[in-house]
């Protein structure tokens, strides 16, 4: 299960990752809201993908 995750969660993250990328451009942020915006979004992002991990494991 692990193999399959990992690249599944790194595909996400780079998919959200680019999607806060064209959100920081197109609303023209400077640099330091753009930084708290993709560290929002990360750590929003890995606590759902450790949950959805440890629900598919541990929980089924």
């Amino acid at each position: 299960m692990l193999f399959v995750y990992v690249p599944f969660a790194l595909f996400i993250l780079y998919a959200f990752n680019s999607l806060a990328q064209r959100f920081c451009e197109k609303s023209e942020l400077s640099s330091e809201k753009s930084s708290k915006v993709y560290r929002t979004i990360n750590v929003s992002m890995l606590i759902l993908l450790i949950s959805s991990y440890y629900e598919v494991n541990f929980l089924y």
